[in-house]
Order: structure tokens, then sequence, then C-alpha cells
């Protein structure tokens, strides 16, 4: 799984968690947690999100595998990647 972060710039690995940061205002922050939830809808997989006036920071992890590390998760923060490039959403320390 570790080849798997070499391919996402920025996201880091914490414990059984992938986390990356983007700088984007609160409202494009808004706007994108929308975006990103309804690709989750239709692939099944969630993030967890944390939203702040000039950042939005994602943990992805596993939870149904007992908060494991899994592919659906690297896929999950491939789709992210794309969806905050789509919003301008520049990644923090990448």
């Amino acid at each position: 799984m570790e080849g798997w972060l070499l391919e996402l710039c920025g996201w880091s690995r914490v414990g059984d968690e992938i986390t990356l940061s983007f700088g984007l205002r609160y409202p494009g922050g808004v706007a994108m947690i929308v975006h990103v939830a309804d690709v989750e809808r239709i692939i099944g997989h969630r993030a967890d999100i944390d939203l702040r006036w000039d950042t939005i920071r994602f943990g992805i992890t596993t939870h149904d595998a007992g908060h494991k590390l899994t592919d659906a998760d690297f896929d999950l923060a491939k789709r992210i990647d794309e969806i905050a490039a789509a919003h301008g959403a520049e990644p923090i320390d990448c």
C-alpha cells in the first residue's frame, strides 16, 4: 500500500489513515465538500472532512475494515485530488 502514497502528491499516512489538507477559502470548501459527498455516495466510501475558514482536511480509512487502509481509500484520495483541482484547491505540503 505504500506504493499508492508515492502516486498521491501531499497525502501522508498517519497510522491507518491517509490525510491531506487543501488551501481553499470557506465558501469554496463548502462547494468542494458537496462535490466530494456526491462522489462518495456513488462509490459507497467516505472520508472524514474538517472544514476551516481557509483549509479543508480529508482523512480516509476504511471504517468497515476496522479502520484499516484498503484500495478503496487510495481510490477515493485520487478522486478527491481530481475534485480539488476542479475547484482550484491547492494541496498544502505538496
